[in-house]
């Protein structure tokens, strides 16, 4: 692209397209973009970058036509913008096409994709660079993640080094290519983490997930290489056909990167690898839960393998400050720690649960879930739902977020869920909106409760409301 064009991106609150709204003006082009409503942590990135958010979409906001706009892959026929585009034929793109072109291109390509753990895991790959690249500039490194990494403050970052790290999301590109967006990346590296059925409003069956990994593994080279979790069949059938090196990492005998001796001591979990079966490093990660060690150890076994020195690994896992809505502590009152976890699928959910036993034990576990992701919207997952909810004490369930936008034969009905809980002698309970959460939760709470909320967007403030409700109850008292 021509240098200071001006770009406008619809759909500009979404991780990844906020992330391509701060990279591109750090290019020199002039930037807006529109939502149809902003919400933390995105809008407050952006408007940090004073990058303006119109609200809600209209054609006014392209008025005067930009030179380029770039439509996210939850913008579809109808919408206002979209529409004016196409009738002014004003040129257009999309983010993994633009992401690729104007800013992978060149470099060497790290991509991390999986269905769970993606942000982490790139996030923690990003940090062990930025280590490293303290003694090797040529480590330096560029990213694009799907949300923001505490220890840079951001979701993007451009360096002059080797590497753009960037996390490969399997979700379609845009509606008029419905590929997964990280068929754009050609990778020389990737790591694998999860592959199970997800994103149910475009992938038919978990066949056709599989498919689209499989096909991500058929664009690295030879000379590449595939970290790659060991202990799931869907991932050994993605990568068995893989022309380039593949090492499995996990917790198994046969694990090339082996992770052993897992423990938490005073909320930081520690661990030893054994590489190829000889001890390779101690490692220790300021996060709890199995699920980030195994994030952390696939992140170093990349790092390793493309010539990052141990010592920066060790320092950068030691140093990790975790990715905002990741077990992130939003409000402590009274006693009562309220944590936001972005919650999107049933085994996400299960782990986020299973490390707060592990960080909290002893403390009352409440989980708020606002069934919202395109998945947890659908009934696909009700019985695995139900089963990950139940390593709570407590659960209350919301509404389905714009529930008459799922067919009513796929649609979850939370009422089923909650009777399935109750069924299995749980306390759980269902409320529509978030006020009736709060109001009902708020004077239930006790000193020492552990409060996960579990959502992949704003639930309607419920972040702000809910403590400022614990707040009133204390000045009250």
């Amino acid at each position: 692209m021509q240098p200071s064009r001006r770009i406008h991106l619809i759909g500009i609150c979404g991780t990844a397209m906020a992330s391509l709204a701060g990279m591109l003006q750090l290019k020199g082009h002039r930037v807006s973009g529109s939502d149809q409503a902003a919400y933390p942590p995105m809008s407050d990135q952006l408007r940090r970058l004073a990058i303006p958010i119109a609200e809600p979409f209209a054609e006014s906001n392209l008025q005067p036509a930009p030179d380029l706009v770039i439509v996210g892959n939850a913008i579809s026929r109808g919408n206002a913008e979209l529409e004016y585009v196409l009738d002014q034929r004003i040129p257009f793109t999309s983010l993994a096409r633009i992401v690729h072109d104007e800013f992978v291109a060149g470099h060497e390509s790290l991509v991390v994709a999986g269905t769970h753990g993606k942000t982490t895991t790139t996030s923690l790959l990003a940090w062990i660079y930025e280590v490293a690249s303290r003694q090797n500039p040529e480590l330096a490194p560029s990213f694009l993640i799907g949300g923001v990494a505490e220890n840079f403050g951001t979701s993007f970052q451009l360096r002059q080094g080797r590497p753009f790290i960037i996390e490969g999301d399997e979700y379609d590109t845009a509606f008029f290519d419905k590929g997964p967006k990280f068929m754009h990346y050609f990778p020389d590296a990737i790591i694998l983490t999860h592959v199970e059925f997800d994103h149910a409003d475009i992938y038919r069956d978990l066949d056709a997930v599989k498919t689209a990994f499989k096909r991500l593994v058929n664009l690295v080279p030879r000379r590449g290489r595939i970290v790659a979790f060991d202990a799931a069949e869907n991932v050994s059938e993605c990568v068995s056909r893989a022309m380039c090196a593949v090492e499995r990492y996990g917790f198994s005998a046969n694990s090339a990167w082996r992770a052993v001796d897992f423990r938490v001591e005073d909320g930081i979990s520690r661990w030893q690898v054994l590489r190829n079966g000889e001890a390779w490093a101690q490692l220790s990660l300021p996060m709890p839960g199995e699920h980030n060690a195994l994030n952390a150890t696939a992140a170093a076994a990349l790092a390793a393998g493309q010539g990052v020195p141990l010592e920066p690994i060790i320092e950068a896992l030691a140093t990790f400050r975790s990715v905002r809505r990741r077990l992130e502590v939003r409000a402590e009152v009274d006693g009562i720690t309220i944590i936001d976890d972005f919650a999107h699928h049933p085994t996400a959910i299960r782990e986020t649960l299973r490390a707060l036993r592990t960080a909290y034990a002893g403390r009352r576990l409440w989980a708020v879930l606002e069934p919202r992701s395109n998945t947890l919207r659908r009934n696909v997952f009700e019985r695995e739902l139900v089963d990950s909810l139940s390593l709570a004490d407590r659960v209350i369930v919301a509404g389905v977020f714009h529930s008459e936008k799922v067919p009513e034969l796929e649609r979850l009905h939370p009422e089923n869920v909650v009777a399935a809980l109750r069924s299995g002698g749980h306390d759980a309970s269902l409320f529509e909106n978030t006020d009736a959460i709060v109001t009902s939760l708020a004077p239930r709470l006790a000193s020492g409760d552990v409060v996960a909320i579990l959502s992949n967007g704003g639930f309607d403030g419920i972040y702000e409301k809910l403590p400022a409700a614990l707040r009133n109850r204390c000045q009250e008292a």
